[in-house]
Order: structure tokens, then C-alpha cells, then sequence
């Protein structure tokens, strides 16, 4: 098995000394130690006398020669320990004439050091008594008797390429449970052996078996931890079966890997495991396997995927003396019986970084059509090589490390040949015996619903997994971090405030000068001064200034302060190339200096002085709005406009990249969604959602390998994130990687389990937290009174403990949406539309299914990628709910990666995650599922497909304010007005909002102003307002008022409206109408200035307006 060229390398055991020996007769024993391997003894020691202190040294060494070319190979040293057993010669009476012996105890040395490339070790190992024997049992905290040992090889058994390329396999049986009611203690004694084949080079598989399991009645529930044993037999103390530093340790069921491990598998696994029958075998086998049997053993896992594990019951027989027992092949088969298979799935060893996988599975009646449809194997462990397991199945088992030599090795070898050419892993036709097509007994294990409790480990992992600080690594590679620049002192920030000081410098010497020319006259005049007398003095004080040099020398007093400001704040340093370059930053420069010059001035002049009129600022959140409603409008440019303003306010907010990178994905510019994300990320290498974004542009710009590090860097930075699991398996379907898909998949789903069902804790936990409050706030006079309350209470909770009147709670921004452009952006539309589904739709749940994978057909991809896509769509990949799960519809790990990209414009990629929602088994044609189709094709103005879906979203959840909410912006974007005045009514009407009532409030009132229902256009406006304040609501309300004749609101209204946007035609042509009606000419012509400069589209209200101010007689400067 082991290809090494040198053999006969001797394997020495020395035993040292011994610690706290006793014996049967007095204090100092006479004791010698036999060392045995393989079944063969090695040799014995000297026999020493133990001193009083209970210490011996025996100094004793033996060997055994490791030959991998014919003898002992790397495998049996692998899974066979050294036993060590002392025995005590006990003091010869009179007329004895042979000396008697004692067998004191027995201790094992576990070679496994060796395999693993040590040449050498010692250890200290326990020494088990066996029944009968003065020594001390094994207790804590009492010091024990042992042995020390030494094991050494003069060189490494293993060459550097077995280190690095082979790797160590162990198989450990825990037991059977819920085992079939025909299993009785009573009658014949029958031997429970499970088995498997593990293959190795070439055409070669090596069986491996556990015997001699022990069926138990049940009552209570195996311990954990427990130690694993040894699979030999007759080991002299019971102590000796186990082995060192080896438990069963056990764990959550939620946590295995097998078949069992979902919610409502719970109280099934807990009744099986404590109250019905089981078989206990808590056996550990192991296996080396060398370089080319690891290559081999991965490939037969990707090729087979589920591995056969056999379970049988033959009767345990004795030979009888002097005889050897016979058996003929019929018996040998009639011995047979209760023939089952677990299918074990293996695939899991193949994702990175796992070494271990342990589960339970479901036992099935053996039949070789179904095992080989499903694993590929047209071998059995137990019916093909019957015959060699009936004939060593003897009282007394096999393996005994007292048997002769060679009888294990020999059965292995007649099993590996009988093995080999039948258990081929591909798909070419193999003759056999016509199979069995029925077997009763096999499906008495169906009836009693038996599974077994597996557990394969390797030393390493067949696939490496990426270390975290390596993917750190490769980010920054890609995308160096950017931390914010320092603050210089001498910078803009200090130009600006040098200039500040002067102007309040030379301010103060103009107004000394003032004083000094007019004091007495301004002081003679009691009440205000007139505008022509301002307008003489200020004449007069520019000529005094111009004629005494003052005027120049102030200026150049000023002329430092503004080089300082062109050089550290507009950053000119070099002279310009043209003439209107020039004058367009003088022009600008003017501005400012103008500006920071009031800025001064206000800080030095007195309090009743009137300021300049503070501007209003808006917020992020107000921005984010703007440029929504613009994105919505189709004014792409506009919005634009606000994402970058929010940038330049905040630079190094996050967020604001990411937003600005979702609108870049919608107006499907690729290049620039991709710099923003990737600014974001090099803000803060550990954003996941940064990550997510750059892996999502990467695979859409066909950047498959940088996708990969940041779909990885994002699962390792927050491993229970179910999108960054969901996206890393999507990622892995493209590259037709179906191991590490369904590795992703599978994780995704044990996340969000995990995340659902802490949820139900903490919330059963805050309600038992409120009921334990309530019962001690009164005495107990009032017991009664509290349970009538409790009572009341409870019949107003719906049958998820959620009051059947009240809102559904959803998160949610003030930047809700309409469609006509960009509905994917809506903060909390599709988690408002699941919540509102669970209270119409029931709950579903997918009983344990057969191993066989159940594909489905679709026509939204090619053949091959629904295979590839139906392997993982068991029930294991989805949640599964159970009487007591959270208030929710049954969520899929698809949907909650729909929403996210959804928020972010991601379209491309939401059609290939739906195609997976089709076919999973808890997704489906949903309603959330039907409204996101729907926002996809309203995306391409398809109305077709979105009435479509929406007749069948309405058909699922005819109640559901969402899909009403969406009708109506079907209808508004076709022109039918009245169908979508009908369904925005519907939708506010309902008791719980839609996601987007900011739109359908905007939309609801338009209609109304257009058939000149004002009373109601007010009304729906000043719901918008209150809820999510922006210009286009404030307009509106301005209209509604203005047509109701109510001036002042109008204006009102209209002022609010232009202080969150002074660049809308409308408004400045609304409040033009609202000054002409109030008879101010200067603000009416002010106004009807900037609605010509902004170009007003409307031709009607501009001749209402042409109209307006021919019957005033003013309002437009050029009559």
C-alpha cells in the first residue's frame, strides 16, 4: 500500500519504569511485562521485584520489523496498539512445583505518533487492572499505576512526500438507534456489524468493519463524553478498550451533517436516543492513506458524493473442539439477515478547510439496483465476501491481540482481492447477479425509522482553506487602504481665517473714519437716517478714502489675505492658459471673497443688527431622498447631482460610495459603480457589504479570481452572514463548481437557521421575562385579576403571538419609491411584503427525504446548470419550520440575498437567485417572489410581464398592500389614471402601510389635482409632508392650496418647496402666481425671472401666468 523502497526498519518499545505498583501478595511483587503487536507476542521483560514505594525499572526492551512490501505496513500501525500486560509471579508454596501467575493489568501504546512522521516519543500510559486485580482503578485525582514508555525507529517511517501528500482517516461508529422491534436480547447471540470500503490506489478498496455491537434497551441517553474504543476483541482489561485521548464528545444536532439535523428532527432524535432500542458500538477505525490513495479517495468523493455504509445481524457461532466448524454457501447466506445501508454524503470533506464531518442518517432495506443508482457500487461488504466474515464470526471474535499471527492480515487481503474490479466509481455497465428486488427484513429499519451516528475525520483537510490574513492580503494588494488626510495648520482652513481678521481690521478703521466725518451729524438726527443721506455719506467717504491713500492701503492690507486664499484654497499656482479661464475664476474667487466677507462682518457687528438670512441646510437623509424622487423621474442627471453633493459634504462616509455606486449599477455605468465600491472598501477593508459589492461588479465584469477572494474575504470577516455564503455559492455555480456551491449553499442555510432560531429564544425569553414581571408587581389578592388579563391578552394574539390588530413592524427609511425607473433601491419593500405574507400565507414544511436528489425543470436556465443547481436543493439547504417558530414566512437563503441586491441595483445578478427560489423547495412562486419579478421587468417598462405577475402576487395575497401599491404605478406609468387613483385609494386604506407610501402619496395626489379634486390633493400631499418632507411634496401642497384660494398656506407651502430646491421651474412659477394674487410686483417679477431662466416645460401654467399678469398689470419686466 505504501510505496518505500526501504524495508526491515525495526520499531523498538522500551519499557522504562513503572509508577505505583501493587501486588496480590505482600508489598514488593515480583513482576514481569509481555509486550504483544499484531496479534503476535514480542517478547517478555526480566521479571523485577517492585520496591516498597511501589516503583520498578525494567529497562525491557522489544521490536518488530516494519516491512510496508510484505509485513507490517503504515496502516497497521495506524489503527493497531502495542499491549503491554504485567504479570505477577506469585511466591511458590510448599510441594509446588511449577510457579503460578497473576495477570495485574494491561496498558497500550498507541503507535500513532509514527504514522503521523515522528521517529520517536515517550509517554507515560495508564495501567488498566483487569478483573480480579489488586491494582487501583482509574480515578481522579488518585495517583495511578503506569508505565513509561519509550518508542523509537532509527529513522522516519514516513518520506517527506507521505508527510505532505498522504493523510490519516478515522471512522469512528457510534451506534444505531431506534433499532427494529424484532432485535431482542433474548435467544441466539447475534453479532451487529457495520461496514464500509475505503478505496486506495488503482482498482483496490479497503474494507473496513465494526463487530460485535451491543444492543441495549434503552431508557437514558449515552453519555457524552465517552471514550472511543478499539476495534479488537478479547483486550484483557476493560480499560485497555479505550483510547487515550479519544472521546465522543457529541454536540447540537442543528450542528451535524447528516440527515437528522433540522428543528423538527428534535424531539424525534431525543425520544430514539433516550427511550428506544439502540446498538452501541463506539468504535474507532483507522487508515493510512498514502499520496496516491488520498487523490484517489477525493476523486471517488466527487465522483459517487453518497458512500454505501452496510448494517447486518448473523448469528455468533462457536467452533466446535477438535473440528473445524463448516460452512457451505447456503448457509452462509441464510445467516444473513436484516441487510440495511445508510448513504453516507462525503461531499462535505471536499470543502475547504473541513476535516471532519459526523451526522446522522437514515438506514434502508439493502437493494443493489438502488444502491448502485445512488453511490455507483455494485459491491456489498457483506453479502460478496459473506463467507470470510461467517467463518471468522466464532465466540471469542477476531483480532485478539493473543490470536496467532497473520489470520487479520490474511482476511484483509482475501477481502481487498475479492473487492477489487467491483467497485468501480463510473458510469460503465458491470456485470452481476441479478439483484434482489424485495427484502423484508431491510425495511423493518424504514418502519422504525433506524439511523445510524457516523463520524469521518482526517488529519488534514483534503481541500486547504485560505488563511484570513491571506485574503487580507490579496485586498489590499488590490485595493490599498486610503486613510483621510492630516490637517495641515498653515492650510485653507488658516488662508480663510487670516482673511476673516482682516476684514474686521480694516472694517474697524472704516468706521473710525465714519465716526469722524459724520459722528455729530448722525447723533444730531433721533429717529432713522434716510436713503439719500446714506447715499451722500457714503459718497463722501469714498472720496475721502480715495483722496488720503487710505483706500489703496487697505487694499493692499487685504491683497496677502487673498494670495493666501488662491494658493491654499482654490490650490492656483501656475498661470492660466486662456483669457475666459481667467474671468471665470475671478468670477468665483469674487464670489466667495464676498461671501466670507459678511461672514466677518456679522461676527463684529452688534446684536440688533439683522444678519445676513441663514441658508437651509439640508441632511444626507434629505439628499438621499432628492436623488431618489429624481431617480424615479428619470432625471438620472439630477440625482447625480445630489449623490455627489453628498460626497463632497462627506468624503470619507461609506455609505454615501456605496448609494452613489448602486445608482451608477441602475444607470448601468459598470466602471464607475465599481470605483465607488471600491473607494468604500479601501475606507474600511472589513465592510462586509463593500466586499459583496466588489465581489458582485467582479463576476459582472468577468473578474472571476479577485470575485473569489472578495466572496471569501467577506465569509471569513462575518461567517454568519447568509448573503456572503449565498453569493460565495452562486459564484461557485458559474464556475461549475458544484462541491464548493453546495458547500456555500449549505452554510448559508445553517445561518439563517441559526439566526431564526435565536431569534424564537430571545423572544420567548422577553415574554417569559414580562410574564415573571406581571406576576410580581401585585400581591396575591389580585391573582385572579391577573389571570383574567393574561387571558384577554392572549385571545388578541394571532397564532404566532402577535396582536392580531397592530402594524407589521419593518424596517424602513423615508426614501420610499415608485416605480418608473429605479424601484431597487427600496429600503425595506421586499422584508415589508415577507412579514405581510406570513399572516395569509400557512406555513410549509418538507418531511426527511430519501438521499436521491429530486431535480426540477425550468426554462430560465440551461439543462445542465438546474443539475448542477438541483443538487443542493434537499431539504437540508432550507429552512425548516417548526409549531414554534418565529412569526415569519419560511425564509429561503435566495430571498434574503433577492432583497439585498434588490437594494443595490444588482438586476443581473437577482434573475439567477430567482431561478433558485423557483426551484427550492420552501421558495417557490411566492408572492415576494412575484413582486420582485414584477419590479424587474417594470425596470424595462415590460408592462406585459408586470401585470402578469402581479395577477399572480394578487392570487397569493390579495390583501397584501404591496402589490396594490405596485398595480397603481402600473397603471400611472401606462396613463391610466383611473385604474391608478383606484389602487393608490386600496393601498391607504389598508390598516398596515406599503414599503412606498412616499410615492404613492406623491402619485395619489397628482391624479387628485388633475381632476381638480384640491380638497384631497391637500389632504394626500400633507400626509407626504409629514412623512417624508421633500420639495415635490411641499409643491404639491403649494398647487392644492393656491387652487383652494388659500394664499397664505400656498405661499407658505411654496417657500418650504423652494428652500429645499430654489432650481424648480414650477416652484418659482407657482409662487410668481402666489405674488401677482398678493399684488407684490418686485417678488412677482423676481419670481417670473427665474421660472423663464429655468425654462418652465409646462405651456399651460406659463400662459396662466402670462394670463395672471396682464389682468394686474405687472409681473413681467419686459412689457
Amino acid at each position: 500500500m505504501e510505496q518505500i523502497t526501504s524495508a526491515g526498519k525495526p520499531v523498538q518499545i522500551t519499557v522504562i519504569d513503572g509508577y505505583e505498583l501493587k501486588g496480590s501478595k505482600g508489598d514488593t511483587p515480583v513482576t514481569f511485562i509481555r509486550a504483544e503487536f499484531n496479534q503476535a507476542v514480542l517478547g517478555d521483560s526480566a521479571k523485577i521485584t517492585v520496591s516498597s514505594e511501589g516503583t520498578a525499572k525494567y529497562n525491557f526492551t522489544s521490536s518488530f520489523e516494519f516491512n510496508p512490501e510484505g509485513g507490517i505496513t503504515l496502516d497497521d500501525l495506524a489503527h493497531k496498539p502495542v499491549f503491554l500486560t504485567m504479570t505477577e509471579v506469585l511466591p511458590k508454596e510448599k510441594k509446588q512445583k511449577d510457579e503460578k501467575t497473576l495477570i495485574l493489568g494491561q496498558a497500550v501504546v498507541d503507535l500513532l505518533p509514527l504514522v503521523e512522521g515522528e521517529s520517536s516519543f515517550e509517554t507515560i500510559i495508564p495501567l488498566h487492572p483487569v478483573p480480579g486485580s489488586p491494582l487501583e482503578p482509574l480515578q481522579p485525582g488518585v495517583k495511578q499505576c503506569s508505565l513509561e514508555v519509550k518508542v523509537s525507529v532509527a529513522e522516519p517511517l514516513l518520506t517527506a512526500a507521505q508527510i505532505s501528500g498522504g493523510n490519516l482517516l478515522k471512522v469512528t461508529l457510534e451506534a444505531a438507534y431506534s433499532v427494529p422491534e424484532s432485535f431482542v436480547p433474548t435467544g441466539p447471540v447475534q453479532n451487529y456489524m457495520v461496514g464500509l470500503q475505503v478505496p486506495l490506489t488503482g482498482e483496490k478498496d479497503y474494507p473496513i468493519f465494526f463487530k460485535n455491537g451491543t444492543l441495549k434497551l434503552g431508557g437514558e441517553r449515552e453519555p457524552t463524553p465517552r471514550p472511543k474504543k478499539w476495534p479488537i476483541a478479547n483486550i484483557l482489561a476493560p480499560g485497555a478498550n479505550n483510547i487515550p485521548d479519544a472521546f465522543i464528545i457529541g454536540g447540537p444536532y442543528e450542528e451535524e451533517d447528516g440527515e437528522l439535523n433540522h428543528p423538527e428532527d428534535r424531539e424525534l432524535r431525543i425520544q430514539a436516543e433516550c427511550i428506544k432500542k439502540r446498538i452501541t458500538w463506539d468504535l474507532e477505525s483507522r487508515c493510512y492513506l498514502d499520496p496516491p490513495a488520498v487523490v484517489s479517495f477525493q476523486k471517488r468523493i466527487a465522483d459517487c458524493r453518497l458512500w454505501p455504509v452496510e448494517i447486518t445481524r448473523v448469528p455468533l457461532v462457536t467452533a466446535p473442539k477438535g473440528k473445524a466448524a463448516k460452512f457451505d454457501k447456503m448457509d452462509d447466506e441464510n445467516a444473513l439477515s436484516f441487510h440495511g445501508v445508510a448513504y453516507v454524503n462525503m461531499v462535505p470533506l471536499l470543502y475547504p478547510g473541513v476535516k471532519r464531518i459526523r451526522g446522522a442518517f437514515h438506514v434502508y432495506p439493502y437493494l443493489d439496483s438502488t444502491v448502485y443508482e445512488k453511490t455507483k457500487c455494485s459491491f456489498s461488504l457483506f453479502r460478496d465476501t459473506g463467507h470470510n466474515l461467517l467463518h471468522n464470526n466464532k465466540a471469542g471474535g477476531v483480532n485478539s491481540p493473543l490470536s496467532k499471527p497473520g489470520v487479520a492480515k490474511n482476511l484483509k487481503e482475501d477481502k481487498i482481492q475479492a473487492s477489487s474490479l467491483k467497485s468501480q466509481s463510473s458510469d460503465t455497465g458491470v456485470e452481476m447477479e441479478a439483484p434482489p428486488n424485495h427484502n423484508p427484513e431491510g425495511q423493518q429499519y424504514v418502519e422504525a425509522g433506524t439511523y445510524i451516528v457516523l463520524e469521518v475525520q482526517l488529519n488534514k483537510a483534503l481541500v486547504p482553506k485560505r488563511l484570513p490574513e491571506e485574503l487580507a492580503r490579496r485586498v489590499k494588494e488590490m485595493i490599498p487602504p486610503r486613510p483621510p488626510l492630516t490637517r495641515r495648520t498653515g492650510g485653507a482652513q488658516k488662508a480663510v481665517s487670516d482673511y476673516h481678521m482682516q476684514i474686521k481690521t480694516i472694517s474697524r478703521a472704516i468706521l473710525d473714519e465714519y465716526h469722524s466725518m459724520f459722528g455729530k451729524q448722525v447723533a444730531k438726527v433721533e429717529g432713522d437716517i434716510d436713503s439719500e443721506t446714506l447715499e451722500e455719506q457714503k459718497c463722501q467717504l469714498n472720496y475721502e478714502l480715495n483722496c488720503s491713500g487710505k483706500y489703496f492701503a487697505f487694499k493692499e492690507q487685504l491683497k496677502h489675505a487673498v494670495v493666501k486664499i488662491v494658493r491654499e484654497k482654490y490650490l492656483k499656482t501656475i498661470p492660466f492658459e486662456n483669457q475666459e479661464e481667467l474671468q471665470t475664476f475671478i468670477s468665483e474667487l469674487y464670489v466667495f471673497l464676498v461671501d466670507q466677507m459678511h461672514v466677518a462682518l456679522n461676527q463684529i457687528m452688534p446684536d440688533d443688527i439683522q444678519g445676513a438670512v441663514p441658508t437651509i441646510h439640508k441632511s444626507s437623509e434629505q439628499l438621499r431622498l432628492f436623488a431618489f424622487e429624481a431617480e424615479v423621474n428619470e432625471d438620472f442627471e439630477m440625482a447625480a447631482v445630489y449623490y455627489e453633493e453628498r460626497l463632497v459634504r462627506e468624503p470619507q462616509n461609506l455609505e454615501h460610495w456605496l448609494d452613489y455606486g448602486a445608482f451608477c449599477l441602475l444607470t448601468e455605468d459598470n466602471i464607475k459603480a465599481q470605483e465607488c465600491f471600491r473607494k468604500a472598501l479601501s475606507l474600511n477593508q472589513s465592510h462586509i457589504h463593500s466586499l459583496l459589492l466588489c465581489g458582485v461588479l467582479a463576476v459582472l465584469m468577468e473578474n472571476y479570481e479577485q470575485a473569489e477572494i472578495f466572496f471569501e474575504d467577506a465569509t471569513c470577516l462575518e461567517p454568519t452572514s447568509v448573503v456572503a455564503w449565498t453569493l460565495l455559492g452562486l459564484y461557485y455555480e458559474i464556475q461549475n463548481n458544484d462541491i464548493r456551491m453546495e458547500m456555500a449553499f449549505h452554510e448559508a442555510f445553517k445561518q439563517l437557521q441559526a439566526r431564526m432560531l435565536q431569534a424564537q429564544v430571545t423572544k420567548s425569553t422577553a415574554n417569559l421575562d414580562g410574564a415573571t414581571r406581571l406576576s410580581m408587581q401585585k400581591s396575591a389578592g389580585t391573582v385572579e385579576q391577573h389571570v383574567e388579563e393574561g387571558v384577554k391578552a392572549e385571545s388578541s394574539l394571532g397564532p404566532w403571538g402577535i396582536a392580531s390588530g397592530s402594524s407589521t413592524i419593518a424596517a424602513k427609511v423615508e426614501s420610499q419609491a415608485g416605480p418608473g425607473a429605479p424601484f431597487s433601491l427600496l429600503d425595506g419593500f421586499l422584508e415589508e411584503s415577507s412579514k405581510l405574507q406570513s399572516q395569509t400565507e400557512p406555513i410549509l414544511s418538507v418531511p426527511p427525504q430519501d438521499p436521491a436528489i429530486n431535480q426540477k425543470s425550468s426554462n430560465l436556465f440551461p439543462k445542465e446548470t438546474l443539475k448542477r443547481a438541483s443538487k443542493c436543493l434537499d431539504s437540508s439547504m432550507f429552512l425548516h419550520p417548526t409549531h414554534y417558530s418565529v412569526s415569519q414566512t419560511p425564509t429561503t437563503i435566495f430571498m434574503e440575498t433577492i432583497r439585498f441586491l434588490m437594494k443595490v441595483n444588482a438586476v443581473q445578478y437577482v434573475h439567477r437567485v430567482l431561478a433558485h427560489e423557483l426551484l427550492c423547495p420552501q421558495g417557490g412562486p411566492s408572492c415576494e417572489y412575484y413582486l420582485v419579478l414584477a419590479q424587474t421587468h417594470l425596470l424595462k417598462k415590460d408592462f406585459v410581464k408586470v401585470e402578469e405577475c402581479l395577477q399572480q402576487a394578487a392570487q397569493m395575497d390579495y390583501l397584501n398592500p404591496n402589490v396594490w401599491g405596485l398595480k397603481g404605478h402600473l397603471y400611472f406609468l401606462r396613463g391610466d389614471h383611473a385604474e391608478a387613483k383606484a389602487c393608490y385609494e386600496r393601498t391607504i386604506s389598508f390598516v398596515v402601510d406599503a414599503s412606498e407610501m412616499h410615492f404613492i402619496f406623491l402619485r395619489l395626489g397628482h391624479i387628485y389635482l388633475e381632476e381638480k379634486e384640491y380638497g384631497k390633493a391637500k389632504k394626500t400631499y400633507l400626509q407626504a409632508c409629514k412623512r417624508s418632507p421633500s420639495c415635490l411634496t411641499w409643491l404639491g401642497l403649494g398647487i392644492a392650496c393656491y387652487r383652494l384660494e388659500e394664499i397664505s398656506e400656498a405661499e407658505d407651502a411654496l417657500s418650504e418647496a423652494n428652500a429645499l430646491n430654489n432650481n424648480n421651474a414650477e416652484v418659482w412659477a407657482y409662487l410668481a402666481l402666489v405674488s401677482l394674487k398678493a399684488g407684490r410686483q418686485l417678488e412677482a417679477e423676481q419670481a417670473y425671472k427665474y421660472t423663464m431662466k429655468l425654462k418652465l416645460k409646462d405651456e399651460v401654467l406659463m400662459a396662466e401666468i402670462h394670463m395672471l399678469q396682464e389682468t394686474v398689470g405687472f409681473g413681467n419686466p419686459s412689457f
